[in-house]
């Protein structure tokens, strides 16, 4: 790594149609300050903007972390009362909006440490892929902070509302096993094989049609709010048919070929 890129503490590397994005504080076990919140937000509208992108991962630099959440050194200054920690949580909050609303699919490359924030950026993304010596918690009690609405959301949507709760109320560390068993995690992998396993998921996603992975995320997003479809939602299940990829699909299955997709 270049002395340049080491003071950056997001960078954004992109393979092909394949984007990741590094949680780079690997000192500080890649924990969150204010702006590397604000930077990991504004690279995600930025993605989400860019259609040539087909999977983003999120990972922490080095294999000891994912991320063990805000760094509390800074609480002093930037969440030492109120006012503070609103305008902190409008910048959280924005950030967590921003990896909502990406249309692209998010896989999340965990490696050792994913607690407080850590979960909560992990927990957004579609996909969670870690080693066995993973850990997992909210063990905020302890600091005498809540989880805010914004960010305990996508814990329960992931794990339902009891498991939330026990991982809040108890401030458990769990590990790699148990956090698959409640779902918090998609696969758990050996140690040195989460990177590429990651990869290789991000892989299957690009390869498959892009028009197809973003009207999945979407719908799989619309059945979760449990609200009633209108029937523009269920027409846009056959908006498919129109598509180029739909023909060459299905024309690349008939030749016994690999199809090629553009996204149109």
């Amino acid at each position: 790594m270049s002395e340049a890129a080491q003071d950056q503490t997001l960078l954004v590397t992109r393979d092909d149609a394949i984007v990741t994005l590094v949680l780079n504080r690997p000192a500080k076990l890649n924990a969150f300050t204010l702006d590397m919140w604000r930077q990991l937000g504004e690279a995600f509208r930025a993605l989400s903007a860019d259609l040539s992108v087909r999977c983003i991962v999120v990972r922490g630099a080095g294999e000891r972390a994912f991320s063990p959440g805000n760094d509390i050194g800074e609480f002093a200054t930037t969440r030492a009362n109120k006012p503070q920690a609103v305008a902190y949580g409008a910048v959280m909050h924005a950030t967590a909006q921003a990896m909502l609303d990406c249309p692209h699919p998010v896989v999340a490359q965990i490696h050792g440490i994913c607690v407080g924030g850590g979960l909560e950026v992990a927990a957004m993304a579609d996909i969670r892929i870690c080693g066995e010596s993973s850990r997992f918690g909210a063990p905020i009690k302890n600091l005498g902070l809540v989880m805010a609405h914004a960010e305990m959301a996508p814990l329960i949507r992931l794990i339902g509302t009891s498991r939330t709760l026990e991982l809040l109320f108890e401030g458990r560390i769990v590990g790699a096993a148990e956090a698959y068993a409640m779902g918090l995690v998609s696969r758990v992998v050996p140690d040195d094989k989460v990177a590429d396993e990651a990869l290789a998921t991000a892989a299957r996603i690009a390869s498959g049609a892009p028009l197809v992975a973003r009207w999945h995320k979407r719908f799989a997003r619309q059945l979760a709010e449990g609200k009633p479809l209108a029937p523009a939602d269920i027409d846009a299940a056959f908006d498919c048919f129109d598509t180029e990829d739909f023909r060459t699909g299905y024309r690349a299955f008939l030749a016994k070929e690999t199809p090629a997709f553009s996204g149109r």
